[in-house]
C-alpha cells in the first residue's frame, strides 16, 4: 500500500518530454509511477490538475531566515521544494564573533533578526548542526559567501589578503566544503567582496575543486560592464576547472539592454569549450538591492557604519552626488540604470518605515527636497540599511535570456518578514515565469519551462534525486490548476499568494494546501555530494 497516490493526473515529468496522463505512488518518500487502481492511505484525485516535480530555487536568500512561518509561505506556496542559499557572497557561516557586527550589517538585508546562536558559528558543522534542528518545509542547500569569509578575515578593509589572511580564507572555505557547502558564492558588487580582484576569487575556488564545488557569482558588474565581468566569470571558472553559476544574468540601465546578447554568446561558447555554466534568472523588469546600493563602493572602506559617518558631512556628499552623476565614475551606478530617483522604489526601512512603499522622487517631494538629499537622510536615518526596487531591465534581455540552453529560473527572492514589502520575486518568481514566458509569451513549452524550474537547476546544483518524477526519486511534487495558476504579487503587494496551486508536497508529505502550511516540516538540510 502506498502513503499517497495521486491519481488521473496530468503528469509533466520535468525532463522537457510530453507531459502524459498517469498517476503517482508516494512510499516512504518516494516516488513510483503507478496506476489508479492502487491503494493508498490517502488518495488525490488529480482529475483536470498538473503534476510536476517540486520546483528548485537556485538562487535563494532564504538562509537568513530558516525556520520562520513567512519564510516558508513565501516559498512552498509558490511550488518551491528546495532552495539553494548563501549567494552573492553572503552567508551565515563562516563566523568570527570580534566581526560579528559588521557581518551582520552586511547581511541585514535579508533579515531582520539573527540567532543568539550566531556567535557560535565559527565552524561549518556547528553551523549545520543549527540549520538540522530547524523546522523546515522545504529542502535546503547552502554555499559559503566570499563576502562573509572575508569579513571574518579582513573586516571591510579595502585591499589585498596577505598571505597570512588569504590561508585563514582558505581555511574556512575548505572546512565548509569538507562538511558539505556547496561550493562559494561571490558578490562583486558588493563591499567587501568588491575590493578583491580576480586572483583571490580563483585562489578561493581553486579550494573547492577536490570537493566538486561550483562557483556562483554575482558578477562585478551588471550594467556597462557586464560583459567583461562575465568574461572574468568565465576565466575563474577556467583557471579553478570548477562549474559557474551566473547569478540573476541581466544589463541594467537601457544603455545597456541588449549587452547579453553579448555574453549569451560568450556562455554558449564556453560550454563549447566543455565548462559547466548556468545563468540563473528571476523573471522581472526591477531588481531588487540594498538602500546604499547607489553611492559609490569606495565609500564602504570602514563598513556601512562607516559610509553613514561620510553621509553627515554635507561638503562631502556634494562630492558623491557629483562623482553619482558622472557616468565614468567607477561602479555600479544604480541611479544612472534606473534613471533617477522616479525609479527607485522603497521597499523596507526599519528606522522610517513611513517612506517605504514610495519612490525616492515622492519622499524628496514630501521632505521638500531635492532627491540626492533626501536619499541621503534616508541611509543615515537607517543606519544605511533598507531595500530598493529598481526598474533598470529590458522586456527584450529577459526574454531572451530564459530562452537559453543553460538558463533556469530562481528568485533571488528576500523576505524578512510577513507584512514587509519585498520584490514580487521572494513570492511570486516561479509561477510568473511560467506565465510570463509560457503562457502569455508562448516562448517556451509547458514542458520546457516546467524543465527549467525543476529538472536543470537540480543537475546543475548537483542536487541528486530530484527534479524529476521517475521510480525513485524523491517526491517533492507540486499539484496545480493550470487554467488557474497564476502569481498575484506585485510591487506594491508584494506578499500574495499564487493562484492554482492545489498541494505541495515535500518528502511525500504535504506540507501546503487550502492555501496555508500544514505544519509538517519534512525539510532537509542537503549536504552537497556530487
Amino acid at each position: 500500500m502506498y502513503d499517497l497516490l495521486i491519481k488521473n493526473a496530468t503528469i509533466v515529468d520535468g525532463t522537457g518530454k510530453p507531459a502524459f496522463m498517469g498517476s503517482v505512488g508516494v512510499k516512504n518518500g518516494k516516488i513510483a509511477l503507478t496506476d489508479a487502481s492502487q491503494l493508498a492511505e490517502k488518495v488525490i484525485d488529480a482529475t483536470g490538475l498538473n503534476v510536476t516535480p517540486g520546483f528548485i530555487d537556485i538562487h535563494s536568500h532564504g538562509d537568513m531566515v530558516l525556520g520562520a512561518d513567512y519564510a516558508k509561505m513565501c516559498k512552498v506556496s509558490q511550488g518551491i521544494t528546495t532552495e539553494v542559499a548563501g549567494q552573492c557572497g553572503s552567508s551565515m557561516f563562516p563566523v568570527n564573533p570580534e566581526c560579528l557586527t559588521e557581518l551582520k550589517e552586511l547581511l541585514a538585508v535579508c533579515t531582520l533578526s539573527f540567532p543568539d546562536e550566531m556567535e557560535n558559528w565559527t565552524t561549518y558543522e556547528k553551523y549545520c548542526n543549527y540549520v538540522e534542528q530547524l523546522p523546515l518545509a522545504a529542502n535546503v542547500k547552502l554555499f559559503t559567501g566570499h563576502n562573509t569569509i572575508r569579513i571574518a578575515v579582513m573586516g571591510y578593509d579595502k585591499r589585498k589578503p596577505t598571505e597570512d589572511e588569504m590561508g585563514k580564507m582558505k581555511a574556512y572555505l575548505k572546512d565548509a566544503m569538507e562538511n558539505g557547502s556547496t561550493g562559494l558564492s561571490s558578490g562583486l558588487v558588493y563591499s567587501p567582496g568588491g575590493f578583491c580582484d580576480k586572483e583571490e576569487i580563483i585562489e578561493l575556488a581553486k579550494v573547492i575543486k577536490p570537493y566538486g564545488g561550483i562557483y556562483s557569482t554575482h558578477v562585478r558588474s551588471e550594467s556597462s560592464g557586464v560583459v567583461e565581468a562575465v568574461a572574468e566569470a568565465l576565466e575563474i571558472g577556467r583557471e579553478a576547472k570548477v562549474p559557474v553559476i551566473i547569478s540573476h544574468h541581466k544589463a541594467c540601465g537601457r544603455m545597456n539592454w541588449g549587452l547579453p546578447n553579448i555574453t549569451l554568446k560568450m556562455i554558449t561558447d564556453a560550454r563549447a569549450e566543455g565548462m559547466m555554466v548556468t545563468l540563473d534568472q528571476y523573471p522581472y523588469t526591477a531588481a531588487m538591492s540594498h538602500l546604499n546600493v547607489c553611492i559609490p563602493s569606495k565609500y564602504f572602506d570602514h563598513s556601512i557604519t562607516g559610509l553613514v559617518e561620510y553621509l553627515k558631512d554635507h561638503e562631502l556628499r556634494k562630492k558623491i552626488t557629483q562623482e553619482i552623476l558622472d557616468p565614468s565614475t567607477p561602479f555600479e551606478n544604480w541611479y544612472l540604470n534606473c534613471g533617477g530617483w522616479d525609479n527607485i522604489f522603497i521597499s523596507a526601512l526599519s528606522k522610517t518605515p513611513e517612506y517605504a512603499g514610495m519612490f525616492v522622487s515622492e519622499v524628496a517631494n514630501k521632505m521638500r527636497k531635492n532627491g540626492f538629499e533626501a536619499y541621503y537622510d534616508l541611509n543615515v536615518a537607517n543606519e544605511g540599511l533598507g531595500s530598493c526596487i529598481y526598474y533598470c531591465i529590458g522586456e527584450e534581455d529577459l526574454c531572451n535570456i530564459i530562452q537559453a540552453p543553460d538558463a533556469v529560473v530562481g528568485t533571488d527572492g528576500i523576505c524578512r518578514a510577513m507584512q514587509e514589502t519585498a520584490h514580487p520575486r521572494a513570492w511570486g518568481a516561479f509561477p510568473h515565469a511560467f506565465c510570463y514566458f509560457h503562457k502569455e509569451k508562448g516562448l517556451l513549452t509547458m514542458e520546457e519551462m516546467i524543465r527549467k524550474m525543476t529538472s536543470l537547476p537540480a543537475e546543475r546544483a548537483m542536487i541528486k534525486n530530484k527534479g524529476v518524477i521517475a521510480d525513485t526519486y524523491d517526491a517533492d511534487l507540486v499539484i496545480f490548476n493550470y487554467k488557474n495558476f497564476c502569481d498575484r504579487a506585485d510591487y506594491k503587494n508584494s506578499n500574495q499568494l499564487t493562484d492554482g496551486i492545489e498541494y505541495v508536497i515535500v518528502d511525500g508529505k504535504i506540507v501546503y494546501q487550502d492555501r496555508q502550511l500544514t505544519g509538517i516540516n519534512p525539510g532537509k538540510f542537503i549536504r552537497h555530494n556530487p
